[in-house]
């Protein structure tokens, strides 16, 4: 046995990481997510894995994801990858581009740490993200904002520029088979906590009933809720097929020329679909046609509202988005995150008040009705006999 001075400290290497599965493999995250099966192993190529995205992929139950591109640069704050890592997904990143040619849709991969392996060869070689270089990146992100915020307001001041027609000129609007006039609108995007705040607003869609409107992917997320949208406005390209055949009138995001490319994919389908020109994004242009079609009121859920957003959807401005709130500002609510502000709890004074509330009727019975108070009048007198009172 060695003495205290001779003993040597023994490292334990760590355990490797072993897994394999099927692995789908597509360049788009949210096309990607669509095919995923659960305890598959998605091989994607998305530099800044943003939140929505990785909510998406755990929604689909993946075990592991394999990026060919950075996770995390460093530019902001993005949380996906921190947001995959905490629910107990393993995470190689930057395993190159090549590795999307590398593996087949469907082919079994095994991943060992940071190394993939298909068909008995290495196919591929990452970094495993895990939680400690997740904080430091994500510290380095919220030093660089700064930076970011400056390149992100020229940006914006540039766009608005060419953006500013969409609320000065005229926008040429389809003619809808419903009316929006003097009603309330429910306008949903698939952003962050889009389904928390849903559940949250759950009472005044049921009670008020909206119009329904969601914006590519959102009308899916109407419809996770029970609900049917009544609009589907956007490029077509996020938004399921089954959801397409739903029944709503699908108005096409075009660019300001006219061109429309998702109006193809509805001709696939056997849809038909309005066009609407437009420059800015898909959710800007559902917001001023529900404005300009009278609205009431514009409920809106999930939008993007802030420079992270608008990293995190790869846009290097938000000018249409500031310009279209300025506009429809006075009818507009914004639901984002309305999940937050408040949430009950059960407390034991609320019991007690139940069992009052519930004590006092039967307390009035007994002392109005005869037979009762006979009843107790004789429990009383058999009482005092056998204790010999």
């Amino acid at each position: 046995m060695l003495s205290a001075k001779t003993r040597k400290k023994v490292t334990v290497p760590e355990a490797k990481v072993c897994l394999s599965g099927v692995a789908r493999v597509d360049r788009k995250t949210k096309a990607l997510v669509k095919r995923l099966r659960p305890n598959e192993i998605a091989v994607i190529f998305h530099q800044d894995l943003d939140e929505v995205s990785a909510e998406a992929l755990l929604q689909a139950r993946v075990q592991c994801v394999v990026n060919g591109a950075d996770s995390m640069t460093g530019r902001y704050p993005n949380r996906g990858p921190q947001l995959l890592v905490e629910n107990g997904v393993h995470l190689v990143d930057c395993a190159g581009e090549a590795i999307l040619e590398a593996i087949r849709d469907g082919e079994v991969v095994e991943v060992r740490d940071g190394e993939v392996y298909c068909r008995g060869r290495l196919v591929g070689c990452g970094r495993v993200l895990d939680r400690a270089e997740i904080e430091r990146r994500l510290v380095r992100g919220r030093e660089n904002l700064r930076h970011e915020l400056d390149k992100f307001v020229e940006n914006t001041l540039e766009y608005a520029k060419k953006e500013k027609d969409l609320i000065l000129g005229e926008l040429k609007l389809p003619e809808l088979p419903l009316s929006l006039k003097g009603r309330h609108v429910l306008l949903v995007v698939r952003g962050a906590d889009y389904r928390e705040d849903l559940n949250a607003i759950r009472p005044y869609v049921e009670e008020v009933r909206p119009v329904l409107i969601g914006v590519d992917g959102g009308a899916d997320a109407l419809r996770e809720f029970g609900w049917t949208p009544d609009l589907i406005v956007g490029d077509m390209d996020s938004v399921s097929d089954e959801t397409l055949r739903c029944g709503a009138t699908l108005v096409v995001h075009a660019y300001p020329d006219g061109r429309a490319p998702g109006l193809a994919r509805l001709e696939k389908l056997g849809l038909s679909g309005l066009i609407l020109p437009a420059p800015g994004t898909s959710e800007d242009v559902a917001l001023l046609l529900a404005y300009e079609k009278g609205a009431a009121l514009i409920v809106a859920v999930g939008t993007h509202s802030n420079m992270i957003d608008f990293l995190e959807k790869g846009r290097a401005g938000m000018a249409s988005t500031f310009l279209v709130r300025l506009k429809v500002g006075s009818i507009l609510v914004d639901a984002k995150g309305v999940n937050r502000l408040y949430r009950g709890r059960l407390r034991a004074s609320y019991f007690l008040q139940i069992v009052l509330a519930a004590f006092i009727p039967v307390l009035l019975i007994a002392v109005l009705s005869t037979p009762i108070r006979q009843l107790v009048q004789l429990f009383l007198m058999r009482l005092k006999i056998t204790l010999g009172w």
